[in-house]
C-alpha cells in the first residue's frame, strides 16, 4: 500500500469505511424496509435522529 502509515499491514480490527459500510447499509436498507412494510417511517426517522444526535453528544 503505497503511502500506507504501517508498516507490515494495518492492525487487525482496525475500523475503516469499507467495514462500517459493510454492515451499517445492509442495516439500514433492512431498518427502511421493515418501517416502511409497518407503515412506521415517522417513527424510524425520530429514532435514528435521536441516536445520531446522543452519539454526537457523546462523542463530544
Amino acid at each position: 500500500m503505497p503511502g500506507s502509515p504501517y508498516l507490515d499491514e494495518p492492525p487487525k480490527k482496525l475500523t475503516t469505511w469499507k467495514r462500517v459500510l459493510t454492515f451499517s447499509i445492509p442495516s439500514v436498507l433492512a431498518s427502511i424496509y421493515l418501517a416502511v412494510m409497518f407503515d412506521v417511517v415517522l417513527e424510524m426517522m425520530i429514532v435514528f435522529t435521536a441516536f445520531f444526535t446522543l452519539s454526537a453528544i457523546m462523542r463530544k
